[in-house]
């Protein structure tokens, strides 16, 4: 969540920077009047406090001039009560600020580009050429039909669309990802941690999917409990309502998890093959480190997702997002997106986000620094998307007979 005081001292500069993300201008103006009827409430409830202070210090006068006090005191009474009323007021115009800034987004940072969608991000730099093939590469959900790798029609009897079945070299596939990406990353220093995929509401609320994202969520019948949509969740409200020490931190941390999304959103986009599902696996990255830390924990996140796919020997660039495109939690993102043959065009594959102090002030994750207690920043970045990843192997490594070859560092792991 926002800084309220940050955002009441420097309305205008921070409602600025909100528009870069596509902030709708009648969302600030309701912000603005929240932020002024509250204003006006409190400076109302001040002045009955004052005149209550006032009013009080006459009783001692009227008694060592014996004079009669009911008047005084009913005045007093009257004053009081009123400070009762406006009291509620105030504390109902705070909860309802409160609550509708939950749905505000985080503040994007200066140098994030100015920009739509995702035809406006910047193209920082490209990793590896991609191959060039003497046939036409296929599509992986041709491949994998060929290589009885993927049954899409089960995946659909089991469950609904978007579901799918790994069979074969696929699941095995899978798998020796899932630990390859695992040792990768702890060998970079992030701890592996084994995680529930299902979160009550307040972990929810940590992270920033609730209250705005709920229709994106699949939740329990009956609970309040969800299903993850990424391993972000659990991993970052480990930590929620707790103190820190100063030297624990950074914490970096690895996890693997199913992942649940309705992509209430994307009908119509990404319909054939595994791009996108409502149920994937992903290695996750997710670091709490004190403020000063956090870009050079970015840089290091992204730095490993990278290189993971450097090692797959899997052709990708990076890209940083402009502020239409830039996630809810987000102060700056950067995409890694992976060539894929068959589609003829880079895809993504990872994205690594720094959220500063926005899930912390929301999760109440701080550390103790001397005497005093401040909030930490969260990142998070997959590393990577499982399922994408056997996608562009499978492109990439796809030969002429139709078959698959195995990364050199995987064959370990089969």
């Amino acid at each position: 969540m926002l800084d309220l005081k940050l955002l009441q001292n420097n309305f205008e500069d921070i409602a600025k920077k909100l528009r870069k993300k596509g902030l709708k201008e009648d969302v600030l103006k309701e912000l603005k009047r929240l932020f002024i009827t509250l204003k006006e409430q409190r400076a109302k409830l001040e002045a009955l406090q004052a005149k209550k202070n006032e009013k009080s210090k006459l009783f001692p006068i009227y008694k060592k001039e014996q004079k009669d006090i009911s008047k005084l005191k009913k005045e007093l009474d009257e004053i009081k009560e009123s400070i009762i009323f406006e009291q509620n007021e105030v504390n109902r115009l705070e909860k309802e600020l409160e609550e509708y800034a939950l749905n505000i987004p985080n503040i994007p940072d200066d140098e994030v580009p100015e920009g739509k969608d995702e035809e406006d991000n910047i193209e920082i730099k490209r990793v590896l050429t991609p191959k060039e093939f003497s046939f036409e590469p296929k599509e992986h959900w041709e491949l994998a039909q060929e290589l009885d790798w993927i049954d899409f029609k089960r995946g659909v009897k089991l469950a609904k669309s978007r579901f799918s079945v790994l069979k074969n070299g696929a699941a095995k596939l899978e798998r020796a990802l899932i630990n390859y990406m695992l040792d990768f990353n702890t060998k970079r220093g992030f701890s592996e941690v084994c995680v529930p995929y299902i979160v009550n509401k307040d972990s929810m609320l940590g992270t920033g999917q609730l209250p705005k994202f709920e229709d994106d969520l699949f939740k329990i019948e009956d609970e309040k409990l969800y299903l993850i949509p990424t391993a972000e969740v659990p991993l970052t409200n480990l930590y929620r309502d707790e103190i820190l020490k100063e030297d624990e931190l950074p914490i970096l941390m690895t996890s693997y998890s199913a992942c649940f999304r309705k992509e209430a959103g994307s009908a119509g986009r990404d319909t054939r093959g595994i791009i996108r599902q409502h149920q994937f696996d992903k290695v996750e990255l997710v670091s709490i480190t004190k403020p000063e830390q956090s870009d050079e924990v970015f840089d290091k996140m992204v730095e490993c997702a990278s290189d993971l796919l450097t090692s797959l020997a899997l052709p990708h660039r990076l890209v940083m997002l402009c502020g239409g495109d830039l996630g809810f939690g987000a102060t700056k993102t950067i995409d890694l997106e992976v060539w894929l043959p068959g589609q003829g065009k880079y895809r993504e594959i990872s994205s690594v986000s720094n959220t500063r102090d926005f899930q912390a002030r929301r999760a109440k994750i701080r550390y103790k620094e001397g005497k005093k207690n401040r909030l930490v920043h969260t990142l998070n970045g997959s590393s990577l998307a499982v399922g994408r990843t056997l996608i562009a192997i499978m492109e990439n490594y796809q030969q002429e007979d139709g078959t698959i070859a195995i990364p050199e560092v995987l064959k370990e792991y089969l």
